[in-house]
């Protein structure tokens, strides 16, 4: 592993396991103090980020499935100016929405959380999903991950379509902007045709920090192209070292240095084994509550142990700890994984944006005259 370790935590909802929102200690899952408060603990422990978990799966039938979920993306522009000291990455799934509007919401909210922001692109693949909307049919992965790249890419253009200094706020002449330093992008690729420019200034970091999975194997040349920081599944340290592997070949691939694009490896967490057999007990019939990646149930050192050593061994850059249930999951990493590290971790100052978090300088914009 290059540098420090980086360590994010997933909230969403009442938790990973689905049986979680049933527990007497879930609370209100759409109050927002209770999502500023799991960032704030977050923030206590000088986490790099929180990723805000999301979906546009309608809630099932089922009267025991969890009911609905809220915009990852309003909710981190609620958390972002009222919690300080971390980064705010809403999941934001790219199929079957467009590529303007989700530029537009994620400059905003690099705006309102002062350089703190990312976005975790995704895709969507099922047919209820695709019936929300009633446009397309869902598309195989290929297809899908074709689509993310050029959402991607316009995104990206659209956040470099205004120059640093295009917004001028001229009062003798009543010009806001130079329009000399808005661009069009004059994109037209497989899926979009957008001529922009954006109608929100360039985000305070440029381009906020781009989170990608790599799980799937059609989502690596996309990873590779245009990812900051990567995250994946596995349910062994051996299997997250041969998935760490392919994003770096895939980043390496692309012409990029993989040095610089961390890994991080998902990792489920519940501190209380007596809990586990409750939360399976509470889950919907026919829903499966096992692991979806490696998954520590018990005593915090021993999980400390194992991700120093995963750390040591090249198996990751660092961890995305994804509590089974909320809000007391985010409390016992902070409490109790945490100090359990010693000095293997160690929290840095979070004096400037996200990606200087990761050591990622702020890019020039490519429309910008030398």
């Amino acid at each position: 592993m290059n540098g420090r370790m980086h360590l994010a935590v997933e909230l969403g909802g009442a938790g990973r396991h689905p049986g979680a929102w049933r527990l007497p200690g879930a609370g209100d899952l759409f109050a927002a103090d209770r999502h500023v408060e799991a960032v704030r603990t977050a923030a206590r422990g000088g986490l790099d980020l929180v990723a805000l978990a999301d979906t546009l799966l309608p809630p099932s039938a089922d009267p025991d499935a969890e009911p609905g979920t809220l915009d990852a993306v309003a909710v981190a522009a609620r958390v972002a100016p009222a919690v300080p000291g971390i980064g705010v990455v809403p999941a934001v799934t790219v199929t079957h929405t467009e590529p303007f509007h989700l530029s537009k919401a994620i400059a905003t909210l690099d705006f309102v959380s002062t350089g703190r922001a990312g976005w975790q692109p995704g895709v969507s693949r099922t047919r209820a999903e695709a019936d929300l909307f009633g446009r397309t049919g869902p598309a195989p992965a290929d297809a899908l991950w074709r689509e993310a790249a050029d959402v991607v890419e316009v995104v990206a253009r659209l956040w470099d379509s205004w120059e640093d200094d295009a917004e001028i706020r001229d009062a003798a002449t009543g010009r806001f902007v130079d329009r000399e330093k808005l661009h069009y992008i004059d994109f037209a690729g497989e899926f979009f045709s957008v001529k922009g420019p954006s109608i929100t200034p360039r985000p305070p970091q440029g381009q906020p920090l781009t989170v990608l999975r790599g799980d799937e194997t059609e989502a690596l040349p996309v990873v590779g192209r245009y990812a900051d920081v990567v995250r994946v599944a596995a349910d062994t340290v051996a299997g997250a070292a041969e998935a760490r592997e392919r994003v770096r070949s895939a980043v390496a691939g692309a012409g990029r240095d993989p040095d610089r694009v961390p890994v991080l490896l998902d990792v489920e967490t519940l501190f209380d084994p007596s809990l586990l057999g409750e939360l399976d007990r509470l889950a919907p019939a026919g829903v499966d509550p096992g692991p979806a990646t490696l998954r520590h149930v018990g005593d915090p050192a021993a999980l400390a142990g194992l991700l120093r050593d995963a750390a040591e061994e090249a198996a990751a850059d660092g961890f995305t700890l994804v509590p089974l249930a909320l809000p007391s999951g985010v409390v016992e990493i902070v409490d109790g994984l945490l100090p359990a590290f010693g000095d293997a971790w160690a929290s840095a100052p979070y004096d400037g944006s996200l990606r200087d978090r990761f050591g990622l300088t702020r890019p020039a914009g490519r429309y910008a005259r030398s």
